[in-house]
């Protein structure tokens, strides 16, 4: 069994309007609450294999925030990633070697959100995460070959947002 977690960058500034959407850096709040997402990943003793992560400065900043609690793990900065429909993502997500057992991929909505409900066809969690994927929500999915992923093969293990931390 295989597990792709997906993280939604926490909340950007919209401080300085000039900036283009990529170079928006994490708002004080999107600090504090990847702060609060690392710490919980961190207790639950998730170490992925592997991390994909936009190339946004807003994702760089989150994963940043993670780093101590992910152990040694490969990472990849892509920019395909950056704004990536749920069909990209999945086509990346495929590309991945069968024998890496766990992926967390850092990214943006609506991709993200819509990767995690066309992969996931059963889970206690799947209307909340259907209602909403705000910036800060952490999902597990459980699935198979990741060569052979599609719709409705995984299931969805875990959903969290910031405010479940507070």
């Amino acid at each position: 069994m295989r597990t792709l977690y997906l993280l939604r960058h926490a909340k950007s500034s919209w401080e300085n309007p000039g900036l283009l959407d990529r170079d928006r850096p994490l708002a004080p709040r999107g600090l504090r609450d990847a702060r609060r997402v690392a710490k919980h990943i961190g207790r639950l003793g998730i170490t992925p294999a592997l991390v994909l992560c936009s190339s946004a400065l807003r994702t760089r900043e989150t994963l940043d925030l993670l780093r101590s609690t992910l152990g040694e793990v490969a990472v990849e900065v892509e920019e395909q990633l950056y704004g990536a429909s749920s069909e990209t993502l999945l086509e990346r997500i495929r590309s991945v070697p069968d024998e890496v057992d766990s992926v967390l991929l850092i990214g943006h909505n609506p991709g993200l959100q819509d990767l995690a409900l066309l992969l996931a066809a059963r889970g206690a969690n799947l209307k909340r995460l259907e209602a909403k994927f705000p910036t800060a929500a952490f999902a597990a999915l459980a699935l198979g070959q990741w060569s052979t992923l599609g719709p409705g093969d995984a299931e969805l293990v875990t959903y969290l947002v910031p405010k479940q931390l507070r």
